[in-house]
């Protein structure tokens, strides 16, 4: 008898080693199957620099048959030209830290106003009734539409700047975070419940770690909408007092009607956005959704 009841419990055991054997095992041939580097140079570098010569292709070809005058469409050529005058005065730099300082500030404090408020809205039924579709009807608001009430509220200063991306920012990183508590199994709460996580416990080890992905999209979020309202802000806010970021950088140049090197700031403005989000956000994410399987790795 004793034999027959404790031959479950063996055969448990060993099926439970040999699944983890078997996961190791997968685990180690996937991490042994990456690409070499110079497959992955050729799948994932090669095609954006092809995609870019297409577009500076297309661009001279326009330019050559003369569909608009050179002051109105500058020839690939004029804006490197731009490039290269703004890298000899040693200004180019300096336009792309101002404008990323601002952002990544702002975009700090929008997490830590943005994060306790999606989980209060998440967590809170009578909240979520009153301020949940504030919260989306934020989100949709062009952001330059705070700008006017912002530059009343506190004139020309940094201040209207941060309140723009502020405001910007906050609802996309708060709907962000109700989306990925609304996805959490109700077995991880109350199988955190039975273990005594309440309150700030249960948030710090339970709703953001299994709210993760989720969080992390509406982080990524916000960031494009820290960074669009920054440049919003930064082309309508002027001031000597402000220096000079990438949004009052083109504000300047279509003044003198330099139509050059308002393409030249637009490239940069979008080179900036570009790499923020691959050099920080896509390996975070990629990271995350890898570690629970929710991304297969790639062989």
């Amino acid at each position: 008898m004793a034999s027959s009841e404790t031959q479950p419990g063996r055969t448990g055991t060993t099926d439970l080693a040999g699944l983890e054997a078997g996961l190791d095992a997968l685990e180690t041939k996937e991490a042994a199957e990456r690409l070499p580097v110079g497959r992955i140079l050729v799948t994932k570098v090669l095609p954006p620099i092809v995609a870019i010569g297409l577009v500076l292709a297309i661009w001279q070809l326009v330019y050559v048959a003369d569909v608009q005058p050179d002051y109105l469409l500058p020839s690939p050529l004029d804006v490197g030209d731009e490039f290269a005058e703004m890298w000899r005065q040693g200004t180019l730099f300096e336009y792309i830290w101002t404008s990323v300082s601002r952002g990544i500030l702002g975009f700090l404090i929008a997490v830590t106003v943005g994060t306790p408020l999606g989980l209060v809205v998440a967590r809170v039924k009578l909240v979520r009734a009153a301020i949940g579709p504030v919260l989306t009807g934020l989100q949709s608001l062009p952001s330059i539409a705070w700008v006017p009430a912002a530059i009343i509220w506190f004139g020309l200063t940094n201040g209207t700047i941060y309140a723009v991306v502020l405001l910007g920012a906050v609802p996309s990183i708060a709907n962000g975070i109700v989306s990925g508590v609304d996805q959490i199994p109700p077995l991880y709460l109350r199988a955190g419940r039975m273990l005594g996580a309440r309150g700030l416990t249960s948030v710090r080890h339970v709703l953001l770690p299994a709210a993760l992905p989720g969080y992390l999209a509406g982080l990524k979020q916000g960031w494009a909408f820290s960074w669009r309202s920054l440049m919003a802000a930064e082309l309508i806010v002027q001031s000597p007092s402000l220096g000079t970021g990438l949004g009052q950088l083109m504000e300047g140049f279509r003044t003198m009607q330099n139509m050059s090197g308002v393409l030249a700031t637009i490239i940069l403005i979008l080179v900036v956005g570009v790499a923020i989000d691959l050099l920080f956000f896509s390996p975070l994410e990629r990271r995350v959704l890898r570690s629970r399987g929710l991304l297969a790795r790639v062989a």
